[in-house]
């Protein structure tokens, strides 16, 4: 079975689930995002959002190839490129951190370690860039796949809670903790990550 990881960019855009392609519930502020879909522009709506990030921050998702079919992506930039995030009742993301949008494993490709490859290769991205931290929304009360990613799997891969909500939690992981992440990223993750295997449920990680 042949597994690659790739940057998402506009010519790989379209291998994306269809409701998540034309998704722009991050990328846009509710309002914005309201007039979009009204207008039927969505998609071209998250395509001037990837090209703008891509053009002034740099790689900003991955997609995950099993035998050349599209398996999951995950979605990740700095919280100035996310509108959506002020509209969070435990908003602001910290400046030191980049967000962790969105992320998703299509149904079939579940339970190969997908979720913990992808996040390996954001972990490693954003430690050569130089970040300090990623955070996320987390969703405690999750009950299927959407747009914001459950709390419990963003826990179970190392996540801690840094600002507590009773629906949206806000949580962080520490790219730079301790000596093992400095010196062997991989293994550290691995031994965050070892629990995701474990679970049953969709897993969007």
């Amino acid at each position: 079975m042949g597994r690659r990881l790739v940057p998402l960019t506009l010519d790989n855009l379209p291998d994306l689930p269809r409701r998540c392609r034309s998704c722009v519930f991050w990328e846009l502020d509710p309002v914005s995002g309201e007039a979009a879909i009204k207008a039927g522009r969505p998609e071209l709506e998250k395509e001037a959002w990837i090209s703008a990030v891509l053009l002034e921050w740099g790689s900003c998702g991955r997609v995950v190839y099993v035998d050349d079919v599209a398996a999951g992506f995950v979605l990740y930039a700095p919280p100035a490129y996310v509108p959506r995030a002020m509209a969070f009742p435990t908003s602001p993301v910290s400046p030191d951190a980049v967000q962790l949008m969105t992320s998703l494993i299509v149904p079939g490709f579940q339970g190969q370690g997908l979720g913990r490859v992808m996040v390996q290769t954001v972990a490693k991205d954003l430690l050569r860039r130089g970040v300090r931290a990623i955070e996320a929304f987390g969703d405690a009360r999750w009950k299927e796949p959407a747009c914001v990613l459950p709390a419990d799997h963003l826990l179970a891969v190392g996540f801690k809670t840094v600002r507590p909500h009773p629906m949206y939690p806000r949580l962080r992981l520490e790219l730079r903790t301790t000596l093992s992440w400095k010196e062997d990223v991989e293994l550290a993750l691995d031994r965050l990550l070892g629990a995701v295997q474990k679970e049953p449920a969709l897993r969007p990680l």
